[in-house]
């Protein structure tokens, strides 16, 4: 057992340094961190750098980082600009401000009141939030639970229970005569389905709500559906 007490990483003003083991590792100026980084706690108040893989406790971003590889932390808070090139693992992610992340994300708990973008897959145990969101593969979730207030893609949803609802906010208010605000999607597939402000090619699930503002090609369901009269539904089958 390894008991030896681990220093800290502290960068103010401008600097650079190796990796290594750490407790905690802290950026408040313009600083980077050249290879990879094990800590207790990686925290970044102005513009940081990690140019390695990121092993953490907690990673909390309040100013603007970039990590060029994998982070893997039991705790994310981002309040700044988080920039991630590789693959994220996180057992809960908290996003006021904006996320990026190149590869794929896996995560227990999603929250969001910001903005997201996944290159590749996401997979949760719960995804909810406010947020404007780019995926780039697959959305799986046990619980989706979204009020999006600016247009968000992703490739395909997958959940027991999908909520998505549409949320006004100032500037999708001034530009709403010139844009539709939806979330687009090629599939759709769930237990409970209630969506609105959505565009999808294919819906499958048990109980599906169709609400307003929504273009969906076909809809497959085995209990109830409800279709609000102002959508837009090319066919439905009762399977």
């Amino acid at each position: 057992m390894d008991t030896q007490k681990k220093g800290d990483l502290y960068i103010n003003g401008i600097g650079s340094s190796n990796g290594g083991q750490f407790d905690k590792v802290l950026i408040n100026g313009r600083g980077s961190v050249n290879s990879d980084i094990d800590c207790n706690e990686f925290e970044c108040n102005g513009l940081g750098t990690a140019k390695g893989n990121i092993r953490a406790e907690k990673v909390i971003v309040s100013g603007k980082s970039k990590m060029e590889g994998d982070v893997n932390s039991n705790e994310i808070l981002v309040e700044g600009t988080a920039k991630i090139n590789g693959n994220v693992e996180v057992e809960k992610l908290r996003i006021s401000g904006q996320t990026s992340i190149g590869g794929w994300l896996k995560g227990e708990e999603i929250q969001m009141k910001g903005t997201l973008s996944v290159g590749g897959d996401c997979e949760a145990e719960t995804f909810k939030g406010e947020a404007q969101f780019t995926i780039g593969g697959l959305l799986n979730a046990d619980e989706v639970d979204i009020k999006i207030f600016w247009n968000c893609h992703v490739k395909e949803i997958g959940g027991r229970t999908i909520r998505v609802e549409y949320k006004e906010s100032l500037v999708g208010n001034l530009l709403k005569p010139f844009t539709r605000h939806q979330l687009v999607t090629d599939l759709m597939e769930g237990d409970k389905i209630e969506v609105e402000y959505t565009k999808a090619k294919i819906i499958r699930g048990n109980d599906v709500k169709i609400g307003p503002n929504c273009q969906i090609g076909l809809i497959e369901y085995t209990g109830e559906l409800t279709v609000d009269k102002s959508a837009e539904v090319g066919e439905t089958r009762r399977v």
